[in-house]
């Protein structure tokens, strides 16, 4: 009797076979929410990526009224302006990074885009070691509400090695 690995690399059976690659990659949109975070973000840019685009958020004011637009509430980083919405549209992944005892106040504006839309959000928090847990904590309880993956960041290197992980 044959076994089931000889069965299955027949020519027989390879009329089953899908010879397409098993998944497309990631849409992933990485925004640094704060001034500190952009410089990383910025450097992060410069590396080879899969499908990652990146944006900066530090300039967000107030949450727009009733009926006014999205668009401009991103940056990409050549200072271009882009709609937040439309950004959501075409992700898997949002990552945001802000950095400890900062006022990431876009986060739940961005994090109330990826709710309706069913997009995936990941926050990353550049925690130094100069930072109280007051501020730490002040930061974490911004983002919590509005990502499902709060991870605190003790260099920088590590924030490329999670967007690694997760295929950006």
């Amino acid at each position: 009797m044959q076994s089931e690995s000889a069965r299955m690399s027949s020519a027989a059976e390879a009329r089953y076979r899908i010879d397409t690659p098993n998944s497309k990659p990631r849409a992933v949109k990485v925004i640094a929410l704060d001034h500190p975070s952009e410089r990383v973000v910025k450097a992060l840019s410069e590396r080879r990526w899969n499908s990652a685009t990146f944006f900066t958020a530090s300039a967000f004011g107030d949450r727009p009224r009733q009926g006014e637009s999205f668009a401009g509430w991103l940056s990409d980083l050549a200072g271009r302006t882009k709609n937040l919405v439309e950004e959501v549209n075409g992700a898997d992944l949002v990552v945001m990074v802000a950095s400890a005892g900062g006022t990431p106040q876009a986060a739940s504006i961005i994090g109330e885009a990826c709710s309706l839309k069913r997009v995936m959000t990941t926050a990353l928090v550049l925690g130094g070691s100069n930072v109280s847990d007051e501020a730490l904590s002040k930061t974490l309880s911004q983002l919590r509400p509005w990502a499902l993956m709060l991870v605190i960041a003790s260099a920088e290197e590590y924030i490329a090695d999670m967007l690694a992980a997760l295929r950006a």
